[in-house]
């Protein structure tokens, strides 16, 4: 018995922009059965969202168009339905989730109208579609599901927003589910809720999942199959276990090669001189008020941290969305005041210094941010990006220097002397964070905080740039507050990590104690949630054949 879902074959994309042809997408083929999961594995330009986005109908034309394949579906090709067979197919048999759900939420509607919508579209009555849509979310694990139907996307946590989509997606029973980096964004302990309720709902409906992802670890652990695609082409398929175990590829045995968490654990020297401290750092925020406006609830951001940085150190902090790891590095550049407690540089009080003082630890306190497309002004060149920091910190560089000492920096994070007259959108998202690590350099700092700064990146440019950092970091003598939700990167790159839950540190200790002697239930809960890149025959996630 054929038990082929979707066959999809020979597929081509091509994006015109004027004169360029740029083919994202060449002869590519491959098929998911029935009541599996399919990866399609690739890092960021390899073409496997637009193959998806061709299956749902949903490249847009012009720029992009499909010049060859077939997407064989039930009978139908996918590639070339009209606008009625399309509605038809799309919701009730093929559904998909995307990877940022509140840019997929409409933010004046109630979650309850938009899970309804869907329903309704499709012939389902007003009243049957609010019933099944409370239904829907309490599958989900929306809590107080029936009281929650009003709220507003911005409401909900990053979680719970995928949980909304995931809900909306299933709403109709589709055969297929097309799972669009689904997880990237979200904390691991949420990663694994999700992945959880993707292989339940299958195990339940018996619809198949077409995974679409550049994390080894959740192909390793969800998948049955895989597809390694590389510059728009399928450079490797097969068996998770056997292509993960064997990768024929040298493609597949580079990004294999780059999954973080293998390596040695860094043995911390001796401490030196101690920059940075916090002794029983706390931030409140009011949530409500009552009469006259006195507050009658109080969010404990931060809750009596302590936390010491030292020369040459570099310190990591884990926690999900809501620990308290952004506030605190907040908190630590100055850009918001504790409500008690202290911040010391050098054994200063940050909040008792003078403005000159306080000027003056900023250029030795430099940050790395999440998203450099965000963090850096796309209408200056790279050169002018490099040179901002001069410019405000006067009589720290001669403008004679500038030139010369950009090109340096540039030529220090990777990059080379002509990329300084682009700007930042002529660079991939590897290149634009190199950019803005040549920036936090600029000024010579004793000290880089990194927030997030790898977690966007795809795991090959996410290994170069840990690189880049480690040995900038020997060149100057470089200490870092390294913030990431993702563990296995914690554990290769930090000497300390302080592991907080809700405001507090729950655990501090050297990376090797943390991962191999984790004394407190909720580091053991983190530790566990990561998925690994090495395929298991029992999983806790994939559901037997």
């Amino acid at each position: 018995m054929n038990d082929t879902l979707l066959k999809v074959s020979d597929l081509s994309v091509e994006f015109r922009n004027g004169s360029t042809v740029n083919k994202a997408v060449s002869g590519v083929s491959w098929d998911i059965r029935r009541g599996e999961t399919l990866a399609i594995l690739g890092e960021s330009g390899s073409g496997k969202s637009v193959s998806a986005s061709a299956i749902m109908g949903l490249i847009d034309s012009p720029p992009g168009r499909i010049t060859s394949g077939r997407a064989e579906f039930d009978g139908m090709d996918l590639l070339h339905l009209d606008d009625a067979e399309r509605r038809r197919i799309n919701g009730p048999r093929i559904a998909m989730i995307f990877q940022d759900p509140l840019a997929h939420l409409n933010p004046v509607y109630p979650i309850g109208w938009q899970v309804a919508e869907s329903m309704r579209l499709h012939g389902v009555s007003p009243e049957e579609a609010r019933r099944h849509t409370l239904e829907l979310l309490e599958r989900v694990g929306i809590r107080n599901a029936k009281a929650r139907l009003k709220d507003y996307p911005h409401q909900f946590s990053g979680g719970q927003r995928q949980r909304i989509m995931i809900a909306m997606a299933i709403a109709l029973k589709p055969d297929l589910l097309i799972a669009d980096e689904p997880t990237t964004a979200l904390d691991v302990t949420v990663q694994a809720q999700i992945l959880d309720l993707l292989t339940e709902l299958r195990r339940e409906t018996g619809m198949a999942v077409l995974l679409i992802t550049h994390d080894l670890g959740v192909v390793a652990q969800t998948a049955d199959r895989v597809v390694v695609m590389k510059d728009g082409q399928v450079v490797e398929r097969g068996d998770v276990r056997e292509v993960f175990g064997a990768p024929a590829h040298p493609y597949t045995r580079q990004l294999l090669d780059a999954v973080p968490g293998k390596s040695r654990f860094r043995q911390p020297e001796a401490a030196g001189e101690r920059l940075l401290e916090g002794r029983g750092v706390a931030k409140f925020y009011p949530i409500s008020a009552g009469w006259f406006g006195r507050p009658v609830e109080t969010l404990k951001a931060l809750d009596g941290v302590d936390f010491d940085l030292h020369k040459g150190e570099t310190l990591g902090i884990v926690g999900e969305s809501g620990s308290g790891k952004s506030t605190l590095a907040r908190t630590v550049l100055g850009l918001t005041r504790p409500t008690s407690g202290e911040i010391r540089w050098r054994g200063r009080n940050v909040a008792q210094m003078s403005a000159a003082e306080l000027f003056e630890m900023r250029r030795n306190l430099q940050v790395v941010f999440q998203d450099p497309t965000a963090s850096l002004n796309p209408r200056m060149s790279v050169a002018e990006i490099i040179a901002e920091p001069w410019a405000i910190h006067k009589g720290f560089l001669p403008r004679a220097q500038w030139k010369d000492r950009t090109v340096e920096l540039l030529e220090n994070v990777g990059l080379r002397a002509e990329h300084a007259e682009r700007h930042p959108h002529q660079f991939s998202g590897g290149q634009r964070q190199r950019i803005a690590i040549a920036r936090a350099l600029a000024l010579q700092p004793e000290v880089i905080l990194c927030d997030e700064a790898v977690s966007a990146l795809d795991v090959s440019v996410q290994a170069q740039v840990i690189d880049l950092l480690r040995k900038l970091q020997t060149q100057y003598a470089l200490s870092y507050i390294f913030i990431a939700h993702d563990l296995p990167l914690v554990r290769d790159f930090a000497d300390r990590i302080l592991v907080m839950k809700q405001g507090k540190v729950v655990e501090e200790g050297t990376a090797q104690e943390i991962f191999e002697r984790p004394r407190e239930p909720y580091t053991m809960e983190l530790i566990a949630a990561s998925p690994d890149a090495v395929p298991r025959s029992e999983s806790r996630w994939r559901s037997a054949q």
